[in-house]
């Protein structure tokens, strides 16, 4: 990664933080961006000092804010000429019910909806870097996710569980039909990669202390965690469409491997109606986009 350019969404704090410090020890010049300042300053003075040379910036992003979005890669943009990695990690898990900017429930807004608007900004970019690569984040509980059409919004009603898991299916059946367009349209880069750390003890479980109290037996830390998304980073070998997790027992833990989405995760109709909801909802044509950088490549 020797003078690459990297974006690690959420990079302030968990796994994010210590992807961000790992690719730093490659050479990456990492962009750290999230919504957490402070959060984001601290982890960029802690990587200078224990990574000689480190290149660790950190820009604001708001995933909830389609303004923030689209500022950022704005920002990004007038800043740099290439993307070599953007690795689409922030998320939140069963908060108590709420609504972005644009009305949309927090988790799919924020974990599904928000990386869908940052990747179509940032596209051309992407697909102009050769060899570049998006690493999705999805998590192991995708496999018992539902894409609820009827009330995609929790509106009726909301399970924040329900909830989560549905944004999880949603970032993953994102990261399968981006492999697909991509590649039926003759592009070489980006190629999609998803992964999931398994089970970790991080700060996404603030709002389900007696669940991470049960689960602790199941998870491992913070550097196996962030394993999987590496690999989809970094290893040489990886291919677009593939996806990495854990090996162990019920994927909770264990060491990386190439593993097969669970569930709906395999539906690729279903990726295709997510992937149409989720034009409509942000108002943003990720189809014309790839069909414009599409074009581009091959003038």
């Amino acid at each position: 990664m020797d003078g690459k350019f990297a974006v690690v969404t959420g990079g302030a704090s968990g796994l994010g933080a210590y992807i961000a410090e790992a690719l730093c020890t490659k050479g990456a010049r990492v962009i750290i961006a999230d919504i957490d300042v402070k959060g984001a300053e601290s982890v960029a003075k802690r990587i200078s000092s224990a990574v000689p040379n480190a290149e660790i910036a950190f820009l604001p992003l708001d995933l909830s804010d389609p303004a923030s979005i689209e500022g950022f890669a704005a920002r990004y943009i007038s800043e740099h000429d290439a993307l070599d990695l953007l690795i689409n990690n922030a998320g939140i898990m069963t908060p108590p019910y709420g609504l972005t900017e644009k009305g949309f429930e927090l988790q799919w807004g924020i974990n599904h909806l928000g990386h869908f608007a940052l990747t179509y900004h940032l596209m051309p970019l992407l697909s102009s870097t050769p060899g570049s690569r998006l690493v999705t984040q999805t998590s192991i509980v995708h496999r018992g996710g539902r894409i609820n059409f009827k009330d995609i919004n929790s509106e009726l009603s909301y399970s924040p569980w329900k909830a989560y898991k549905q944004s999880k299916l949603a970032t993953l059946l994102f990261s399968r039909e981006l492999d697909v367009r991509v590649r039926s349209m003759g592009m070489e880069a980006p190629i999609s990669i998803a992964s999931h750390p398994g089970l970790v003890n991080t700060q996404l479980y603030r709002n389900r202390e007696r669940m991470r109290r049960w689960l602790r037996p199941f998870m491992h830390g913070l550097e196996a965690g962030s394993v999987p998304a590496l690999r989809a980073a970094l290893d040489p070998d990886a291919e677009s469409g593939d996806m990495y997790g854990p090996k162990g027992w019920m994927e909770f833990r264990g060491r990386t491997v190439k593993v097969r989405p669970h569930g709906k995760g395999k539906d690729m109709d279903l990726a295709s109606k997510v992937w149409e909801l989720s034009e409509n909802m942000t108002g943003l044509d990720l189809t014309m986009r790839l069909e414009d950088c599409a074009s581009s490549e091959s003038r």
